[in-house]
Parts: C-alpha cells; structure tokens; sequence
C-alpha cells in the first residue's frame, strides 16, 4: 500500500469510489429532473419522491411477489412511470403556463404527502434488501478492493445516462419533444399528439427516479426519508449543471459526486456543503449554469 499525499491509497481510492456511486445517483435523478424542466418546465419537487418509491417497489416485488432484481429494474421504472403520468394528467397539465412557483408548490405537497404515507405504514427505520447473487464479491485491484455491484451500478448508470441524452438530443423522437416545448402547434400540424408525448416524457422523467431508486436499494436501506435526504442536494447538481440541459445533469451528477467523496479525505468538515459552496459560485459567475442556456 503506497501513499498519495500523505493519504493512504486504499483510503483515497475508496473515497473516489463512494463519489462515484453518488455521482451515479445524482446523475440519474438530476437527468429525470433536467427532461421534466427542458421538456415540461416544470420543477419537479415529487422527484425525491418518486425515487423513494422506486426503491420500495423493488423491495415490495421481492416480498410478495417474488421478482428479481433485475425483474425489479424493469417493472419497477414503468409502476412508478405510470403513477406519475397520472399525476401529470390530473395535476401537473393546468399549470405549464403558469409560473414555475405553482409546479413547484404543488410537487412539493405531492412528495410530502407521499412521503408521509410511506412513513405511516413502513415507519422510519430501514427496511433491508438483498444485491443479486449475481454481483456479490468483488475484484481486488491491488490498489483497492472493488465491489462488483458498485462497479455495476456506476456503469449501468452511466449507459443510461448517455442513451438518454443520444435519443434526446441525435434522434428524430428527441427533435419533435424538443420542437413540442418550443412551438406545440407547429408539432400538431405534423400529426403528433403533443399531450401524450409530454406525459410520456413526465412518465419517462420519473422512471429514471425509479430506477435509481432500485439500484439505491441494496446500497442503502429502503426507508421513506431516502428521497428527502437527497433530493436538495440533487436540486444543487441540477442549478450548476444549467436547469433543463441533459449533459449538464449527467456531467455535474458525476463529477460532483468524485469532487464530494475527495472532499472527505482531504476536508471531512466541508464534505455536506462543497456542493452547496460550487453551486453559490457557479451562479456568482455563471447564472445559467455550466451548461445553461444565457438568456
């Protein structure tokens, strides 16, 4: 074992670890928040939330009814995208013109409400879920020991995150959602159905929260305040990577999940607000965002 700094190097790489797989979740959630705000504009508050829920499904999947993980990777997203397609039907579709501040208003009660219930039957303490057999172990690279189902879950986020932004901003269906936010009329007069498309998009947004919701969940103990514990910090990636930019998300969800996990070796005490810190700078400098849009 050598030496980087005067910090061991097993420790040092473990942190890095650690800041990847938040990274991994920041980007995630700050990806499904940034194609709500490009394509809805609206600030989706339930999102904490709807990533709560995810993890729940998978855990609920496994207990009664016997599904996999990887069943759950599947069903959970497109339980928990349903849902919130309804929630934009009945809610969410009176306000797009309004201001941002009602959208927001009314996710937050949703995702406190939800948060409550869950809290009313399950309580507060976590609730355990097995990784698959399949991705226990790990490889021990020398230098580190590395757990193959953290391996698996920055790198099957970061696929996610890619072909995500690959159909949105290189494929034909990513030119009409974004032509659909811009100038709904002319898209109509193509004959796409512009009210579905937006609730397939809100529904595809809170899929991606799901789905990381049931990576999450044999990292972390399934618990009703999972979401709420992240979801602040998430609303920070968003603001520095530029509200509603795709590569801004996953870009800002990574790096600053790296740059938080250094921050415990080097500055332990700073590590809850490096995030917070970068986020008041970046706007000092740069409203819009690294990857905004100026006006």
């Amino acid at each position: 074992m050598f030496e980087i700094f005067g910090i061991p190097s097993n420790a040092l790489f473990s942190q890095l670890l650690i800041g990847l797989i938040n990274g991994s979740f920041y980007a995630l959630l700050s990806l499904g928040l940034a194609v709500i705000f490009g394509m809805l504009n609206i600030i989706n508050f339930t999102h904490g939330a709807q990533y709560m829920m995810g993890a729940f499904m998978a855990f609920f999947l496994l207990q009664y009814a016997g599904l996999s993980y990887w069943w759950a990777l599947i069903v959970a997203p497109v339980v928990v995208g349903l849902f919130g397609m309804i929630i934009e039907r009945t809610m969410l579709q009176w306000l797009y013109k309004l201001d941002h501040l009602y959208g927001l208003l009314l996710t937050f009660g949703l995702a406190l409400i939800i948060e409550g219930v869950f809290r009313n039957y399950f309580g507060s303490s976590g609730l355990p879920y097995a990784m698959p057999d399949s991705l226990r172990g790990g490889q021990n690279l020398g230098f580190m020991f590395l757990p193959n189902y953290r391996a698996w879950v920055v790198v099957a986020s970061l696929v996610v995150c890619l072909g995500t932004w690959f159909v949105i901003e290189r494929t034909r269906l990513g030119a009409y959602l974004r032509a659909a936010t811009e100038n709904p009329t002319l898209v109509r007069a193509f004959g796409i159905n512009v009210p579905r498309m937006i609730t397939l998009t809100y529904g595809f947004g809170v899929g991606l929260a799901a789905l990381a919701g049931v990576m999450a969940a044999p990292i972390y103990n399934v618990s009703p305040q999972m979401g709420s514990d992240l979801i602040i910090v998430v609303f920070a990636v968003v603001v520095i990577g530029g509200m509603g930019s795709i590569m801004g998300a996953i870009v800002t969800g990574f790096g600053l999940g790296v740059i938080e996990g250094l921050t415990k070796v080097f500055f332990p005490e700073a590590s809850n607000t490096v995030i917070f810190v970068i986020m008041a700078i970046v706007l000092l400098i740069r409203p819009a965002g690294l990857f905004g849009r100026t006006a």
